[in-house]
């Protein structure tokens, strides 16, 4: 990964699987746990294949909250290890990866034991099992995703960083910083400064709040005059409330979040955004799909110098409507006409935003 960063190359990350793999009903909502990388491989190993054709240059491994203490709490799992979800997800990445020759990133993430305990012994002695799990299979770098806290994401750097391996640390935090009040500048510098190779901003907010968080962490390397790659992995939905919580605060949260999709067209305009911005690591997470990583690769196209495959299917900002059989229809083949569309919620009395939970009463 450090080779094709350091080369300029521009690197686009896969989608989100826990809510993905949600609605198609493999993974119960509320703990969020992978365990479908064990009960249902077939699953995962359709998505990771479909991330893959709409353009992924990494597969991450399906390990989201894979931490002992979270799979006990869950009780989604009683006959289920971590390890053996782990070994799996690094398995069905692996294999997937090898079809377009894609990265295999073995991902970790927050601890419920972080909070309950804050003991830097327990928590890096959970991070350094999940990458004992990792180091048996062929990953080839590390992925610190969806913490909240920066003291954390720099303890899983740091035992992750004994791998050897190039290590990427991504925070889903806003603009205004961890949940501790840390801004984005500083946790940028607290990150490199334990090891980490790339760094970013991931999950929690819209892209264009997660591009400007990661501009945040950029300015804080060049002021500390460190250097790290910068990488984005955002919610594929809308949050202009841009609360602490993140999209978790929202009314919405989980199971009414469609009226807030991102559509392609934002991702277009997301992609460039983030390329404008300097950040060569562009993804997405949850609320990603397919379609999303696809204009990703398509924005970036001509930097990259080629399509994806699933470009073979989509016509270039509505190009494949030019033979509808309806004139009104035929008249939106055009990028003008997607680039300036408003789309309409269709609920009339639906609102624009909404008070997030951890505002109510204040």
């Amino acid at each position: 990964i450090l080779k094709r960063l350091n080369a300029g190359e521009v690197i686009v990350g896969d989608g989100g699987y826990v809510m993905q793999l949600e609605r198609r009903g493999y993974v119960k909502a509320g703990h969020w746990t992978p365990e479908a990388a064990v009960e249902h491989p077939e699953a995962v190993r359709q998505l990771h294949r479909e991330f893959l054709r709409a353009g992924a240059n990494v597969i991450q491994t399906f390990t989201f909250y894979c931490s002992e203490d979270k799979l006990e709490i869950s009780g989604n799992v009683p006959n289920i290890t971590g390890a053996q979800i782990n070994e799996a997800a690094c398995d069905l990445a692996r294999e997937v990866a090898n079809e377009g020759g894609a990265l295999v990133a073995g991902c970790v993430s927050k601890t419920p034991c972080y909070v309950t305990s804050h003991s830097e012994t327990e928590v890096k002695a959970i991070f350094k099992k999940q990458m004992d799990d990792f180091l048996k299979k062929d990953i080839d770098f590390f992925i610190v995703e969806f913490v909240d806290h920066v003291e954390e994401a720099v303890w899983a750097v740091e035992v992750l960083k004994t791998s050897g391996k190039t290590v990427g640390a991504t925070l889903c935090i806003s603009p205004h910083g961890d949940m501790k009040g840390v801004p984005p500048g500083e946790c940028a510098v607290r990150l490199v400064k334990a090891g980490a190779d790339i760094v970013g901003i991931n999950c929690h907010l819209d892209p264009m709040t997660c591009v400007r968080t990661v501009k945040l962490m950029k300015e804080g390397l060049e002021k500390a005059g460190l250097k790290a790659h910068l990488m984005v992995q955002p919610l594929g939905f809308h949050t202009p409330e841009c609360n602490l919580g993140g999209y978790t605060s929202l009314p919405e949260y989980p199971f009414a979040m469609e009226t807030r999709a991102i559509t392609r067209w934002d991702i277009h305009e997301y992609a460039r955004e983030a390329y404008n911005a300097g950040i060569r690591y562009i993804g997405g997470c949850c609320g990603f799909e397919a379609y999303h990583i696809r204009a990703i690769a398509e924005e970036l196209a001509a930097e990259r110098g080629f399509l994806p495959p699933a470009s073979e299917k989509h016509g270039l900002w509505g190009a494949a409507l030019e033979m509808h059989t309806k004139p009104w229809v035929r008249a939106r083949a055009r990028r003008e006409y997607w680039e300036n569309l408003l789309p309409a919620s269709g609920r009339p009395k639906c609102p624009s935003m909404a008070p997030p939970a951890d505002n109510y009463g204040k």
